[in-house]
């Protein structure tokens, strides 16, 4: 799975911490921008901390062909036509604001949407009961 935004600093960092939380080693993820910003929105943290998420740790980094080629599933969130569009892959467009330069309270109802397109998702491509023996695990220089 691969959860793309703009500046990797805040819708995409929030789905990804989601994702790994409750996909836990039933799949792989990673996230990315078009034009990563400089750090992670401390809006974002702050509320995925309040869920018991860090992402404090985490990063703003650039997709690139490797990883979007690799991943099953797409998720973009407001990059519009900077996303990569490769054959064969499942693509979502997530429909979310923004939370640069937004106030907590903001950011809380982001955070809350985008759990529940993640656990939508997640709910529909890896059941709970998923044969993890089988998930695809995928290192690149730069990405863990």
């Amino acid at each position: 799975m691969l959860f793309l935004c703009v500046h990797n600093a805040g819708r995409s960092q929030m789905a990804l911490g989601f994702f790994q939380h409750l996909a836990g080693h039933r799949a792989v993820g990673w996230s990315g921008g078009s034009e990563p910003g400089m750090g992670v929105n401390p809006a974002a943290v702050a509320a995925m901390r309040e869920r018991g998420i860090d992402i404090s740790a985490e990063y703003p980094k650039p997709w690139t062909d490797e990883v979007v080629r690799a991943a099953d599933v797409v998720v973009s969130m407001g990059c519009g036509d900077a996303c990569p569009i490769f054959p064969g892959k499942r693509y979502e467009d997530w429909d979310l604001e923004d939370p640069d330069g937004k106030g907590l309270e903001t950011v809380r109802r982001i955070r809350d949407e985008i759990e529940t397109l993640v656990e939508g998702l997640l709910d529909e491509l890896v059941p709970a009961d998923a044969d993890t023996s089988r998930v695809r695990q995928v290192e690149f220089q730069g990405h863990e």
